[in-house]
């Protein structure tokens, strides 16, 4: 834990650097600017990517190109990105689980943490609780009361062990006692043919995933992780509301090579800022469950240290962190 916080001190400095005066960014970008995503076409880090990409091309006078290179929970993208030049012409969009929860509990070839640097936060997301009408529990305190008089006996159906959604609930026991057994899944497919089924009583997952099924009926919400409710569903408390410090959010943002010059990295920030604040796109992601969360690289980089200690902590406490 201590080599956590030592590199959180090393990278808020490298954040806060006051940088040269302008040389590298006078003539910048004078070709098209590559964006990785290590996800595949239609992932939500792709969407975002692509919703962005537009308006930060018109910012920045040059084509933004979209490549998707998908693999290994992230790491084929963000090494490719990781080992680019760093001049400021390849980028990747990097999110929380591929930067933080990744590293933690794999053995990786690159220190994401060494190899990158945060450019500019882009949105956070929000994970939804959800069950079949005909659970017992119909809220988060019932739902939390239920486990407790049932030990064991409620299933959650999750993405796999060590991924955000089941870290989520992990949280959620260790600030509120919440019982239950992880199921874990490769996909959400068969997640939502087993919890239609009854073989799990439970998913959390992506907002925009399954407020679908909560609209139509077919499933109930419980809450959403995030820190306030969300603007399209504000019926749907969230888990603060009744387990005080309760947070469990991810997010998108784009980071590029260590040793990108800093002038350059403040005009993609810049361009990054004005895309998610450009009125259509607010309203596209408010669709797809984003909440805008634009800053400079160094409050990106603030949000990247403190993610990396909480969920370290969490990771460390059901011993999934990576085996020296």
């Amino acid at each position: 834990m201590n080599r956590i916080f030592a590199w959180a001190g090393a990278m808020l400095a490298l954040a806060l650097a006051v940088a040269v005066p302008a040389s590298h960014a006078a003539g910048y970008p004078d070709r098209p600017i590559r964006i990785i995503v290590p996800y595949p076409p239609g992932d939500l880090a792709d969407v975002i990517t692509r919703l962005v990409g537009n308006d930060m091309s018109q910012e920045l006078g040059q084509s933004i190109v979209v490549e998707n290179h998908p693999g290994a929970s992230g790491l084929i993208g963000l090494q490719l990105a990781a080992r680019a030049e760093p001049d400021g012409y390849t980028l990747v969009m990097g999110q929380m689980g591929a930067v933080v929860v990744a590293p933690l509990t794999n053995d990786w070839p690159i220190d994401v943490r060494k190899a990158l640097a945060p450019v500019a936060l882009a949105y956070t997301n929000y994970m939804m609780l959800v069950a079949k009408p005909d659970f017992p529990a119909k809220t988060l305190p019932d739902l939390i009361a239920y486990s407790k008089a049932h030990p064991g006996s409620v299933r959650v159906g999750t993405n796999g062990e060590g991924g955000f959604p089941h870290l989520s609930m992990e949280l959620l026991k260790e600030k509120a006692g919440f019982d239950f057994t992880n199921i874990p899944y490769k996909g959400s497919t068969q997640i939502m043919s087993d919890l239609m089924s009854g073989r799990v009583e439970l998913t959390v997952f992506g907002y925009s995933g399954l407020y679908p099924y909560v609209q139509d009926g077919r499933l109930m919400a419980l809450g959403v992780t995030g820190r306030e409710r969300a603007p399209n569903a504000p019926n749907i408390p969230t888990f603060g509301e009744s387990v005080p410090g309760y947070e469990a959010l991810g997010w998108f943002g784009l980071f590029a090579p260590t040793g990108t010059p800093a002038d350059v990295v403040a005009k993609v920030n810049k361009a990054l800022n004005k895309a998610v604040g450009d009125p259509q796109v607010q309203v596209q992601a408010q669709r797809l469950g984003l909440d805008p969360a634009t800053g400079t690289p160094a409050q990106f980089a603030k949000v990247w240290q403190d993610d990396y200690a909480k969920w370290g902590g969490t990771i460390g406490n059901l011993g999934l962190e990576k085996k020296k």
